[in-house]
Order: structure tokens, then sequence, then C-alpha cells
């Protein structure tokens, strides 16, 4: 949730800024929503004084034996102007519309809604080539039976993999060594609930907008929601807390499935792995104080490729316009690793500064020497699996089909080759 009032001092300037990351961005709407808002809560707070007012005298009036029928009369006329006025659905209206409007980008941030437009800040090592044609993950995965997508349609549909034998094993592997990472760099490892709230998911940017994309369990007894990234959680646990600065940065690195509905929209080029309704992923989330958001987003940044070097992965980093980024996003670094079976680059981590967005969406605080104020949350992914085991698959084949891994997985998976 953006500060109102920072919005109201330069409307138009915001407004742009807003439109720079969604073109329906409506910052008059919800100023003018506000402001009716406003203007019905003075008149219902005045009047609820003069009830006040009116409720006593009539007790005074009694006690002194004098008539208080005209106080009576006052209050019962009060009482039903105030019903009337019904302040409730104009604040609800307003605090929709308010909760409808992205993060404002950082003001460095290339303004542009094309993704090609991304800036690349960082490229480390190079593309494979290979003396022989090479397979791609699903032609690999096959042979060597990692995966069986067949089955995991037979059971739940399309998109959603099951991952068998040594493909299982490796998955696993994966996260262990991402987790030990992370861990070692000074996260704390948080296994948090698979399904989350719309509080929750509200906090941190995810509702209501984006509710459409989202898998849910609606009935009698529950109104919960598949975690579409642990960030949704974890961003919650401090929610309506104030928190000691001398307890800041809190860093969390968790590991759980994450879940999509939006991957059934994309192309046939996007097979097997690449875009799923269901993947594996160790996140990353720091809380911060407004002066440690900048060095905290380095931190984050450096323990997600300390995991690309270990697995020996090209990879670039991208800083992306403000049209490409999350909502709740003020500044995002996209780390892609080069697939060969698809010739192009592909996100395994976002590392985004959601500044006091979330923060104040959840009504968390932190307390220095003043009074308590919004902090900094921070996410990234720490990484993505499915995307990973793309990279490490098709860039490390032999020409006999088998998979030459890096030794860093060695320790996790007892062997480093698959064959």
């Amino acid at each position: 949730m953006l500060d109102i009032k920072k919005l109201k001092e330069d409307p138009d300037r915001y407004e742009t800024m807003l439109k720079s990351k969604d073109p329906e961005a409506d910052l008059k709407k919800v100023l003018a929503l506000y402001d009716h808002y406003l203007k019905a809560k003075k008149i219902f707070e005045e009047k609820q004084s003069l009830l006040n007012a009116a409720s006593k005298a009539i007790g005074e009036k009694k006690r002194a034996g004098e008539d208080a029928s005209q106080a009576i009369a006052e209050v019962a006329s009060l009482k039903q102007e105030i019903a009337a006025l019904d302040v409730k659905p104009l604040e609800e209206a307003y605090l929709d519309a308010a909760a409808r409007l992205p993060n404002l980008p950082m003001d460095h941030i290339k303004v542009s809604h094309n993704p090609d437009d991304n800036v690349c800040i960082k490229t480390v090592g190079e593309k494979k080539t290979f003396n022989f044609t090479p397979k791609n993950h699903l032609e690999l995965g096959e042979s060597l039976g990692l995966f069986d997508f067949k089955r995991g349609a037979k059971v739940t549909g399309s998109g959603w993999p099951i991952y068998t034998g040594m493909g299982a094993r490796l998955e696993w592997a994966l996260i262990n060594l991402m987790l030990d990472t992370h861990i070692k760099n000074g996260f704390e490892f948080i296994l948090p609930p698979h399904l989350a709230s719309r509080k929750t998911l509200y906090g941190c940017g995810q509702l209501p907008k984006f509710e459409d994309q989202a898998f849910k369990i609606t009935d009698d007894d529950y109104d919960l929601f598949l975690i579409p990234t642990s960030e949704a959680v974890l961003g919650g646990l401090h929610s309506g807390e104030i928190i000691p600065e001398t307890s800041l940065p809190i860093q969390y690195t968790s590991y759980t499935p994450c879940f999509r509905r939006e991957a059934g929209a994309h192309g046939a080029g996007e097979r097997g792995l690449i875009r799923v309704h269901q993947f594996n992923k160790v996140e990353l989330f720091a809380y911060t104080t407004p002066e440690q958001t900048e060095a905290m987003m380095e931190t984050m940044i450096a323990s997600a490729e300390e995991v690309l070097n270990k697995l020996e992965l090209h990879y670039r980093n991208m800083e992306l316009v403000t049209g490409d980024m999350s909502f709740a996003a003020a500044r995002t670094i996209d780390i892609e690793v080069f697939l060969p079976g698809q010739d192009r680059y592909y996100e395994v981590s976002s590392v985004s500064n959601c500044t006091d967005y979330q923060a104040r969406r959840n009504s968390t605080r932190y307390k220095g020497s003043g009074k308590p104020a919004p902090l900094h949350t921070l996410n990234g992914s720490g990484l993505a699996t499915s995307r990973l085991m793309v990279a490490l698959l098709e860039s490390n084949q032999t020409k006999t089909g088998t998979i030459e891994l890096p030794t860093a997985l060695a320790p996790y998976l007892g062997t480093s080759t698959l064959a």
C-alpha cells in the first residue's frame, strides 16, 4: 500500500510513475474516493460528537428534574442521520482501489513496458557449445528416466510434472545445496505452510488484483490459497508487529512448492519444465530499515549467484524496466540462465526491493529512536529449481547421452554422473 498523503502532494508526478508500471493505474480515481471518504468521515465524527453531547445532556436534565424531551428528540434524529451516512462502504471502496495501485518504481529505473529493454548489468561465464547435436531436457529426461509428464497429466493434468528416480534425487539435491548456501550466508531456515489466508496474500500484494491467477480452496470452512511463492507467507510472519530496530535486518530462507495458474497461457515452445503449474523454489526474504535495504539487496543477489557459481552455469543479471517488474517491487534484478535446448535465457531468480509497500499492507513497523515507522521488505528466488534443472541437464550433457554434473552436487547426490 502506498502512502496516500505522499501521493496527494504531487499527484501528476506519481500518476506518471504508476502508469510506467501499470498503464491502467488510476491515481485520480483513488484520490477522489479518498477525499469522498474523508468528507463523509468528518461529517460522521461531527455528528457522533453532537450525539455524545446530546446523550450526556439527557442524563444531566433527568438528574436535575428537567424536561429532557428535546434532547431525546435530538438524539433520535442524530442516530438516523448517522445511520444514513454509512461511511464503511466509502472506506472499503477507497481501500480496494488503493490496493490495486502498484508500488512506485525507484527513480533510476528505465521507463518502458517492453521486456526487451531490460538492462544487462552483469554476465558470468559463456554459452555452452557442443561438437554434437545437443538434446533438450525432454529428450534427456525420457532417455534417463528423470521425469514422467504423461503420468503427471494422468493424475492431475497438463503442467504438473512428476520427478522420478535420479530426477527426483537431483531435484532434492539442488534444494539442499541451495538451503545450505543461504543458511551459511546468514538466512534463517523456515518451513512455512503451503496454504495462506486471503489477508496474507493481500499483504504481499497478490490480492486483490491477481486473485484469478491463484489456486484456491473456498468452502464453508476455508478461504485459503495455494501459495504462488513462499514470499507471501514470509512477508506475513510479522504482520501487525513493531520490531525493534536492533533486531534488524531479519533474513529468512525457505523451501516450498509454488502454485501458479497462469502457466497454461503460454506457448508450446515452453514445454516440459520451462513453465508449469507447480514448481519447487527456495526463497530469500528480508526485513530491513530503509538504510539497510540497498546492502541487503546486494546480499541476496550474491547468495543466489553463489548457487549458480557452484553449479558452474552461465548466467546474466538483468535490471528490469518499470513495466516488467512485479506489482509490489520498486526495483528488480532478474538472474537468467542460458538454456541450450531453447537457445535463450530464462529467469531462475528474481530479487526485488519492495521498499515499504508490503510493510504498509501488513502493518509491519520498526521502532528506533523515533516513532514506529514502516520498514522495508525484500524477496528473491534462491533459486527456482525447474528451469535450473533444465539448465543443468542441457548444459552438461555428453555425446553419449549421459549428464556430467558439477562436483558441488556430488555430496548431495552421491554421484556426478547421470546415466
